[in-house]
């Protein structure tokens, strides 16, 4: 009987102990998503840009860049708005639920929100918590987070800024900590810059030159110490972009309509001042989960909802799919994934909940859209997709389309009731900066190369192709030179 019951509490100790592996072998998940943030503010996208992001730096070094990772795109003025329920959703643009402000929409399973991140999460076994900005969001899916603290914080203190984002995931940790938690996480660590307004710490403003400029009628003072304007600039864009009184073109506090070189360094230096900030609160999350325990075992993924274009091509906002806009940054550092790789990847925003709930080893909603890049972590392949179509829908209809096959890219736009009807052809490899004629570049292939007849073949090929896109991904919308 003796030795019955010492095998029995052998085996109920092998029990424990396996359990206990198991779970701490379940991964966590920080997931930082930025406001407004173009890829090339970064040095990891741009090697001549002079904002400092060591945290964001090293995160690169020790995991895997993705060069083209995107935003879909959006049906309205408030990019941010569709892009986050993609995000929570893992669905497609014109698929989304009549939140995200295309009220035409059927097609959105009722409940979607109990398909999204934090419910799913959840269900699992997770905890899950949340802060971020307070609206343009998906706010059904926001509450499904068991701790929420939603907030805009985009002022220039500890408390009005982007310091009180981090401050609530370290006491949400520090809780962990003090409860004993033994449950793996996922914390969605949102920020609400850099975003306009842009009021940076004064510390960080001095250092990139930066100032909040109030008066609509001056434009702020020159220093030596702000960034240069990017290589694409331009003083106009070469048309109107379709949108009237659009707040992102006209109404940005500093700027207002003002596209000169003065004007466009200033904030270029507040954003770069906003995201030196976000990287310093990043790095104290970061510094937590090491001191914890928990960083070898944490998914990091770096992303924003959408770029922005701050100058370049002579626009403002995030109304348009030129690269700067259309793409976004996007890290992921972890357990297993190798150090220091880079990858093509075309993905979307909409393939991270797929790809979380296959890295923790969770079933896959029936809902979502999207698919897992886990082959892209592993090293087994280079791009998930061959073709990315893009869509701007915000202003007047049907708007802008983008679609990119290899290096190629075309941008249409039908806009103000024909009135405007452009076509745009781009080589990325040679033209990478989608220089316009108005750039007045010497490479014969760093223009608009819709109109040169030596691309005539390439141009109805890259039309074809976007067609196809847009009944694949159910736009509801065709442009003047289309099928109906």
């Amino acid at each position: 009987m003796k030795k019955i019951l010492v095998i029995f509490l052998l085996c109920m100790v092998y029990v424990t102990s396996y359990a206990q592996t198991e779970n701490k072998k379940r991964p966590n998940f920080l997931f930082v998503l930025v406001d407004d943030q173009s890829p090339f503010d970064l040095k990891i996208y741009d090697e001549k840009s002079i904002l400092d992001t060591p945290n964001i730096d090293k995160l690169a070094k020790e995991g895997i860049v993705f060069d083209s990772a995107r935003n879909m795109g959006a049906m309205n003025g408030a990019v941010c708005t569709p892009s986050r329920h993609m995000i929570m959703s893992g669905r497609k643009v014109w698929d989304l639920p009549r939140s995200a402000g295309f009220n035409e929409n059927i097609t959105a399973p009722d409940s979607l929100e109990l398909q999204t991140i934090g419910a799913v999460f959840n269900r699992a076994g997770y905890k899950t918590m949340r802060t971020c900005k307070q609206g343009n969001s998906y706010g059904a899916a926001n509450k499904q987070f068991t701790v929420v603290h939603d907030a805009v914080k985009r002022g220039g203190t500890e408390e009005t800024g982007s310091a009180w984002h981090s401050k609530q995931v370290l006491n949400y940790l520090e809780n962990r900590e003090e409860s004993k938690e033994t449950d793996p996480f996922f914390i969605y660590f949102g920020f609400s810059h850099p975003h306009d307004e842009r009021n940076g710490t004064p510390e960080l403003l001095a250092k990139y030159g930066a100032t909040n400029h109030k008066d609509p009628n001056t434009i702020p003072p020159i220093n030596s110490k702000q960034p240069g304007v990017q290589d694409n600039y331009l003083p106009a864009h070469p048309f109107f972009h379709g949108h009237k009184n659009l707040r992102d073109e006209e109404r940005v506090v500093g700027v207002w309509k003002n596209r000169d070189k003065q004007t466009i360094q200033n904030e270029l230096g507040r954003e770069y001042a906003c995201s030196e900030n976000i990287d310093i609160q990043m790095g104290k999350v970061l510094k937590k989960l090491e001191e914890m325990g928990e960083l070898d075992n944490t998914y990091i993924i770096y992303t924003s909802d959408h770029g922005i274009a701050i100058g370049r091509h002579g626009l403002m906002g995030k109304q348009n799919l030129y690269e700067h806009t259309s793409r976004v940054p996007f890290i992921i550092k972890g357990p297993n994934i190798k150090a220091g790789q880079r990858v093509k990847g075309n993905v979307y925003l909409l393939d991270i909940l797929p790809t979380v709930c296959d890295l923790a080893g969770i079933e896959i909603p029936e809902t979502v859209q999207g698919v897992s890049f886990k082959p892209l972590l592993e090293g087994k392949k280079n791009t998930m997709r061959d073709v990315m179509y893009g869509v701007y829908c915000g202003g007047s209809k049907p708007g802008m389309r983008s679609v990119i096959k290899g290096d190629w890219k075309l941008i249409k736009y039908d806009l103000m009731k024909g009135s405007i009807r452009k076509t745009q052809l781009f080589n990325l490899a040679e033209n990478p900066n989608e220089f316009l004629e108005e750039h007045q570049k010497l490479g014969e292939m760093e223009t608009n190369l819709a109109n040169n007849p030596l691309y005539a073949e390439k141009l109805a090929e890259m039309e074809q192709l976007l067609l196809e896109q847009m009944i694949e991904n159910n736009d509801p919308y065709r442009l003047w030179d289309q099928e109906k």
